[in-house]
């Protein structure tokens, strides 16, 4: 371990010790060890707290801190958290990891259970596309560059969103609105819900398989990228397998990675400044990114 892995290493020691950790989340930690490692240089926070939508959500947006005469590719990222918690100040790593790799991006909140039971977060990912389209000029982001990517409950929304053209037209976009996905360690084929979170999240829905992005999969979709990892216990690899052999048999341009000693966890971790070295995620994303749009 670096010198500096260390120092981010005592610096969560000292804040558990403090008691800290009992009101801070881990990607919260995890999003301040970035900052002190350096993951905001040369970024900056454009857009804080923006609302957007109905039911009084609100998103950030990070940018490169340099301007450009160009307007910028677009990143919608949603976070994970099972449904239950999270929230977009604690997932700051992420946005500047695209940021500092020439993206604008938007990460959204969403309502959670139990206070919203599926599909609201789903209706809140969509009226956060639509914002993005509405408004990312202004943040200089390209409306017609628009890419999705979300992390385990997150990666649900980001792909269900790609496939299932219903919520975007409710919001009057085009199912082409959205250009490319990436899905890390999401859940897409888990019917019958045999999970506490999936249980409370989508049980209640009348038709179950709705629920699952599988099930939307179709030929003329975004190009996706999906990555899972060995070692994933929360969400089994066999998700992000069964929906990228559905998409390749329709002909849907699709790529996937499988991390290899990678734990659920590890592979969002990875997006970090101190934990980039765990794998080539944010690499693997913007070669994907740069190419797709």
């Amino acid at each position: 371990m670096s010198g500096r892995m260390w120092a981010l290493a005592a610096l969560v020691v000292l804040l558990a010790i403090g008691g800290f950790i009992a009101f801070t989340s881990p990607p919260r930690l995890l999003s301040i060890a970035d900052g002190i490692a350096g993951g905001g240089k040369g970024v900056q926070r454009t857009g804080s707290a923006v609302a957007f939508g109905s039911n009084g959500q609100a998103l950030d947006v990070w940018a490169p801190a340099a301007g450009s005469e160009t307007p910028r590719p677009v990143v919608v990222f949603f976070h994970g958290g099972g449904w239950v918690k999270g929230d977009r100040d604690a997932y700051a790593f992420a946005g500047r990891a695209f940021a500092s790799r020439g993206y604008v991006l938007v990460i959204p909140d969403y309502r959670k259970v139990p206070d919203a039971l599926f599909p609201a977060f789903i209706e809140d990912g969509a009226d956060a596309v639509a914002w993005t389209y509405e408004n990312i000029e202004d943040f200089g982001g390209d409306p017609d560059r628009i890419a999705l990517a979300g992390h385990s409950a997150g990666a649900h929304t980001a792909v269900t969103l790609a496939l299932d053209p219903r919520w975007l037209r409710g919001r009057a976009l085009d199912a082409k609105t959205v250009k490319a996905v990436i899905g890390l360690s999401g859940p897409y084929d888990f019917y019958p819900f045999d999970k506490k979170r999936s249980i409370d999240a989508m049980s209640h829905w009348p038709t179950p398989r709705d629920t699952q992005p599988i099930a939307w999969a179709r030929p003329d979709a975004p190009p996706m990228l999906l990555v899972t990892s060995s070692e994933d216990t929360v969400v089994r690899p066999y998700n992000t397998e069964n929906l990228t052999a559905k998409l390749r048999e329709l002909g849907a341009p699709v790529e996937m990675e499988n991390y290899e000693g990678l734990s659920h966890e590890d592979v969002v971790m990875a997006l970090s400044k101190p934990f980039r070295d765990k794998a080539p995620v944010l690499d693997r994303s913007v070669t994907f990114l740069d190419e797709a749009m």
